[in-house]
């Protein structure tokens, strides 16, 4: 057997990649109708790939257009298997890996922004420690009483994370986070 093929648990033998999965930030614009979201997923699914970041709207009401922006992980020949299976999906319009369109056009990374609601109980010092943190990171207070605070944080997933690591000592209770929306920089459109 050759050192190079690996054997899967399959009945096919592959070559190990050499290459290292990294994020990708898909953006699909697809019809606005029943069933798209559904087979999307399903693609995904079906073929094991995993979804860390799921955003749909429409953003075309005329045109009952939206736009679904998925993050997900592979080696840049993962990426354009989805990409190209993406494209055979027949409500699919356009798909574009904003993370590779950026890098053609020699602009810097997409513009990426997520919202998180993010409740926190606690008392005391805790309570106003809380508080001058989410002032440190322009977190807006939504909701408040005696007992707890809910914050409203928008910004970069690295930046969301932060927050709620810091806020977990101090009492964190429940997070809700909306996925990443994103799009790419310079006057073009998608």
């Amino acid at each position: 057997m050759n050192a190079h093929l690996q054997p899967t648990g399959s009945a096919y033998f592959i070559q190990k990649s050499l290459e290292k999965p990294v994020s990708h930030t898909l953006s699909v614009l697809v019809d606005n109708e029943p069933g798209v979201l559904a087979r999307v997923i399903g693609l995904f699914s079906g073929r094991g790939y995993n979804i860390e970041s799921l955003t749909v709207s429409e953003t075309e009401h005329q045109s009952h257009l939206s736009r679904i922006t998925i993050v997900t992980r592979g080696t840049p020949h993962v990426i354009d298997q989805i990409r190209h299976q993406l494209e055979r999906i027949v409500p699919v319009h356009r798909v574009v890996d904003l993370s590779n369109r950026a890098a053609e056009l020699g602009q810097e990374k997409p513009l990426e922004r997520e919202l998180a609601l993010v409740k926190v109980c606690g008392t005391g010092e805790e309570r106003m420690e809380a508080l001058r943190l989410a002032e440190a990171f322009r977190a807006s207070v939504i909701d408040a009483n005696t007992e707890h605070f809910i914050f409203e944080i928008t910004g970069r997933v690295s930046k969301i994370e932060q927050f709620i690591a810091i806020m977990q000592p101090l009492g964190l209770v429940e997070v809700c986070r909306t996925g990443v929306a994103a799009m790419n920089r310079g006057p073009q459109g998608m």
